[in-house]
């Protein structure tokens, strides 16, 4: 089995467009969307998106500040979404095991197994990682959420995937990052037209899309998106 990760569209259309393509041409056997579809400009078009490429949806932090309005910008959205999307919305689990060969039994979350909102990263120590990972026995686990791809070996014998971020990347470099699981892991980078999303972006009236267009131009570097979250996390 084959699975395409995408993780943190956040609403971004030609990212996903791009990835959805390339994902064809992978005869991959499943696709998960690992959470954060929501709260950006095109959130509705890029669920419809997904729904009609049948993948298997996973809820992630953005969902539930979508649904609850936590913020004007999650209001914006929540209201933007139609009575039939929020109701599929809020039955999206938040992990899902699969069967993957060549890697055993992978867990998919969003950010970590007990928290939509946990940091992981390359600078978490090992005690942390054990800590957030005490009550997984998968031999793979594959989450998003900082927006950095990550291919970590941990004590025991498992390993902690980041698929990185289709829509909002802080990797250094523009484009839309996403993984194929099986028989090995492959971090991938799919190129798509950036001028295009930023001026669906603007046009879309979104109240944070002068935040959003330095991440779609690939300005933000993965050093500092790390530290940022590795600091979030020792402050929550």
């Amino acid at each position: 089995m084959r699975v395409a990760a995408l993780y943190d569209v956040h609403g971004n259309l030609p990212a996903l467009e791009a990835v959805l393509a390339e994902v064809d041409e992978e005869r991959v056997d499943a696709i998960v969307s690992g959470g954060d579809v929501l709260w950006g400009p095109s959130q509705a078009e890029c669920m419809a998106l997904l729904r009609d490429a049948g993948v298997l949806f996973l809820s992630g932090n953005c969902e539930r500040d979508v649904l609850e309005g936590r913020s004007d910008s999650a209001r914006w959205c929540r209201d933007r979404l139609t009575r039939e999307e929020r109701e599929l919305v809020a039955a999206w689990p938040s992990t899902l095991e699969l069967g993957v060969e060549g890697l055993g039994r992978v867990l998919v979350c969003h950010a970590s197994p007990r928290s939509d909102e946990e940091n992981l990263t390359h600078l978490t120590s090992d005690d942390n990682l054990e800590a957030a990972l005490a009550d997984v026995d998968a031999d793979v686990i594959v989450g998003g959420h900082t927006h950095v791809q990550l291919d970590r070996n941990l004590p025991g014998g498992r390993r902690l995937i980041n698929a990185g971020s289709v829509g909002l990347p802080c990797q250094g470099a523009a484009g839309a990052f996403w993984a194929v699981l099986g028989p090995d892991v492959e971090l991938r980078r799919t190129e798509y037209d950036i001028e295009r999303a930023l001026v669906l972006l603007h046009a879309s009236a979104f109240p944070r899309a002068d935040a959003f267009e330095d991440l779609i131009r690939g300005d933000v570097r993965a050093d500092s998106a790390t530290a940022y979250f590795e600091a979030k996390q020792r402050a929550a």
